[in-house]
């Protein structure tokens, strides 16, 4: 795949990338995007994807600094973005106050773990940007939605082009945070749900009225969506109707509320099933390219040697394999050191040894697996869109299983709780691997697309698991000193909910204290087999068709209101694409279809973080509301963001076929050189 480089700086010249102004920059926007990023997970179950938002803010500080390039963006956007995802660490690490191991979160302890799993997935994902990105023709739509950022604000491109493409990111990022902040003043519905009874059961039928899931959908493509909405009827169709027909509604219960429990308490599992098998398969899969990435890694290292680093593009020279191997390793003797500690108290203390040489095999071995399928998930629907508590599941569902074989007698219900927080503990170290991972492959597409120095760009990602691992600890301290957490001793009326590490924590205790339905997992295992049957079925038939295992699994485990829109944003980008197809000028139309997304991507994300920090600083979950509730909020709602994406669509399709081709790039004038120099 030709790799993107910046016509605008001489090929001689020695490119500004990795500065200390970048590094700055990024750790100041580090600072407030990990802040907004924990207290909006702790509070809500949510988080917001934070490179595209980095880029935009790194473009406006240095496009007053004359010598600034689109890499030395790409590395603030690198770093913001790296710190901002490792803040998804708050879906484990609470779980330890809410089971009573903790009171609060100890400063070094806390950076230790999440600084060494973060570089872990750095590391990790280093030999996978060959396997999986430049080997690869995985969609990775944020990363092609920040990399078209970075080239509209570089002015890469015809200078009519570019003019019409800015318009398109202006256009509907203006459009998308508008509806954003419109629902939040309470006038429209940010999200239209209802629930019914359906055959024996019930269900609900649900979308967030979120602009960014229209973007991301046009940007995954058509195979991606139908499988998300494939998993979507498997569990809203067929799951919940069945399990809510199962059993009664509780009394004085709201329908509602009752299709709601039985989704999160039963088919997230199922969902759960689904995504490991499907995570297996991917990763057998992708055992070759991984294989050929590594191989292909320790040859630039050997050449690198042999011939300096000249004989090598800048675009091919990743930190060295040597490094990246030796950091692996090296790292396992602080967390053996970490294990140790914790293990002091409890069943474990009378026999370390084997717990904890298991426990530093695991974190080697589901690393591996882990930063793999995170990496593939990344690529296929995006880092902010990847079912990464799906992962946290089946982490904590590893190491919970090895300590229950480990301590198969039996132990008190103190020896219970100890062996509860020894398995968040170590799913910490793994979930930050997965969350690392997740992100930088994603942001290595981005460097990839606008011609960044690999190890420049890794190096950049090590300096943001760092600012992140120190910021992080006392914002959650501040949390949990100010709110605490639900289900934690002590807590109050007004403690954040911090949904995933109470998901995660109970699992760990139900396997511990043998109380989890294996029913479920193993229902949800049998039906990724059956799908990734199916899609071994259609890549066969020659046709070109796919069912990714992945992509249906999330569609499974995630809510309604959080897939629905991606499938109607694949056929949306599906119909454009077709229709830039059959009309001539194809590459343009098809790029500013693709800045159009990525403005709806935009647009939302930075409200996301200026509501997140109006949020923060008032104490109010609706700070900007108008009015209470009212019942034309959902058919207003849904009207006016109908209308919008249907005008944003129309007005793309119009600047589209109203541009002129570039010089050169007409197919017509192309043919007319080749039939010339024939």
């Amino acid at each position: 795949m030709a790799t993107a480089v910046n016509p605008a700086v001489p090929a001689a010249m020695p490119l500004k990338e990795l500065t200390l102004r970048g590094i700055v920059l990024g750790a100041i926007l580090t600072l407030l995007f990990t802040a907004a990023n924990v207290y909006l997970g702790l509070k809500i179950g949510i988080t917001f994807a934070t490179s595209i938002p980095a880029a935009v803010i790194s473009m406006a500080v240095l496009r007053f600094v004359r010598d600034a390039t689109i890499q030395e963006n790409n590395i603030v956007q690198t770093i913001a973005s790296s710190a901002g995802t490792l803040s998804a660490i708050i879906f484990v690490l609470p779980g330890l106050v809410m089971v009573g191991w903790w009171t609060g979160f100890p400063y070094w302890l806390s950076v230790a773990i999440i600084a060494i799993g973060g570089i872990l997935g750095v590391m990790y994902s280093v030999p996978l940007r060959r396997a999986l990105v430049t080997g690869s023709d995985l969609p990775y739509p944020e990363g092609v939605a920040a990399a078209e950022v970075l080239k509209v604000g570089a002015g890469v491109g015809g200078v009519e082009e570019n003019k019409k493409g800015l318009a398109a990111i202006v256009m509907s990022s203006l459009v998308s945070a508008a509806y954003a902040i419109l629902a939040q003043t309470k006038i429209v519905a940010a999200e239209a749900a209802t629930s019914f009874r359906f055959g024996a059961g019930a269900t609900t039928v649900s979308t967030s009225l979120s602009m960014a899931l229209i973007g991301v959908g046009h940007l995954v493509g058509l195979a991606v969506g139908i499988a998300m909405f494939i998993g979507l009827l498997i569990s809203w169709a067929v799951l919940v109707p069945w399990l809510t027909g199962a059993s009664p509604i509780p009394a004085g219960t709201e329908l509602g509320d009752f299709v709601g429990t039985v989704f999160r308490e039963k088919v997230r599992f199922i969902g759960a099933g689904t995504i490991g098998v499907a995570a297996i398969w991917t990763l057998l899969k992708i055992l070759g390219p991984i294989t050929r990435g590594v191989t292909s890694a320790i040859a630039a290292s050997r050449a690198r040697k042999a011939s300096g680093q000249d004989s090598l593009a800048l675009t091919e020279r990743d930190l060295p394999i040597g490094i990246i191997f030796g950091t692996i390793l090296f790292s396992m003797i602080p967390i053996a050191l970490l294990l140790s500690a914790f293990a002091q108290s409890g069943p474990i203390a009378a026999n370390p040894v084997p717990t904890i040489s298991l426990s530093i095999g695991y974190i080697l071995i589901a690393g591996v697996i882990i930063a793999s399928v995170c990496g593939y998930m990344a690529g296929l629907i995006g880092a902010s869109n990847s079912p990464i508590s799906g992962v946290g599941i089946l982490a904590v569902l590893g190491i919970s299983l090895i300590l229950a074989a480990l301590f198969a007698n039996g132990v008190d219900a103190e020896g219970t709780r100890s062996l509860v927080a020894f398995a968040l503990f170590v799913t910490a170290i793994v979930f930050g691997i997965a969350t690392i991972s997740n992100d930088n492959l994603q942001d290595l597409k981005t460097g990839q697309l606008v011609g960044a120095t690999p190890w420049r760009q890794q190096v950049a990602l090590v300096l943001g698991v760092i600012f992140g691992a120190i910021v992080i600890p006392p914002i959650l301290d501040l949390l949990n000193d100010a709110f605490g957490f639900q289900g934690a001793p002590g807590a109050g009326e007004n403690a954040l909910a911090a949904p995933q590490a109470a998901l995660i924590s109970a699992i760990a205790q139900g396997v511990l204290g043998g109380s989890l339905d294996w029913n479920l997992i193993g229902l949800g295992a049998g039906i990724g087999v059956a799908v990734i049957i199916a899609d071994e079925l259609l890549r066969r038939s020659g046709k070109g068709r796919s069912l990714p295992p992945l992509a249906v699994g999330m569609g499974i485990y995630l809510p309604m209101a959080l897939t629905l829109l991606i499938p109607i944003g694949a056929l949306l980008g599906h119909l454009y694409n077709r229709w830039a197809k059959s009309s001539g000028n194809f590459e343009f139309k098809e790029r500013l279809g693709v800045l159009m997304a990525t403005g709806l991507i935009v647009g939302e994300s930075l409200f996301g973080v200026a509501f997140a920090g109006i949020v923060a600083a008032t104490d109010n979950d609706t700070p900007l509301a108008l009015m209470e509730e009212w019942a034309l909020a959902v058919p207003l709602g849904i009207a006016l963001f109908a209308g919008a994406i249907a005008w944003l669509y129309t007005w793309t399709r119009r600047t589209a076929a109203a541009t002129p081709p570039a010089a050169g790039h007409d197919p017509d004038e192309v043919m007319q050189r080749e039939a010339n120099v024939r």
